[in-house]
């Protein structure tokens, strides 16, 4: 009998776990906020330029696609967003370094290839123990 017992508590709390991983809500977080938080300063590159939902310059490589995940425990949802959007302006930033690109245009939220473009939030996914953010855009100079 105490062997049934541990194992009802084993798949009881096994239960809970998965649960807890398999959360993915949607959050639109402002840009703005993120751009503007004191970690921005540390990773993005203030010499090329972003254009969220929208065009400037002429595109040298269009369509590049950034999908960047966060380890989300003991951290707010917003916060995790955070970092994980701005992981991905900068390896977009990278991209266009790289290219020898001066912009960033037409960024928008990618998540699961839907695109969602707007120059005000970004589309972030929070989980149990990861939040994700998705972006698309166009280098351009």
């Amino acid at each position: 009998m105490k062997k049934f017992s541990q194992s009802i508590a084993l798949v009881a709390l096994l239960a809970c776990i998965s649960a807890a991983y398999a959360r993915d809500d949607k959050l639109m977080l402002p840009i703005q906020d993120a751009l503007n938080a004191p970690e921005a300063a540390q990773v993005l590159n203030p010499n090329v330029k972003l254009y969220f939902a929208k065009s400037s310059g002429h595109v040298v490589k269009p369509g590049l696609i950034t999908n960047r995940k966060t380890n989300s425990v003991g951290k707010s949802d917003e916060a995790a967003c955070r970092w994980a959007f701005l992981s991905a302006v900068k390896q977009l930033q990278e991209q266009a370094t790289a290219h020898n690109a001066a912009k960033v245009t037409n960024i928008v939220s990618y998540y699961k290839k839907n695109s969602m473009a707007s120059s005000k939030v970004y589309e972030c996914h929070a989980g149990g123990v990861i939040a994700g953010v998705a972006l698309k855009g166009d280098l351009a100079n």
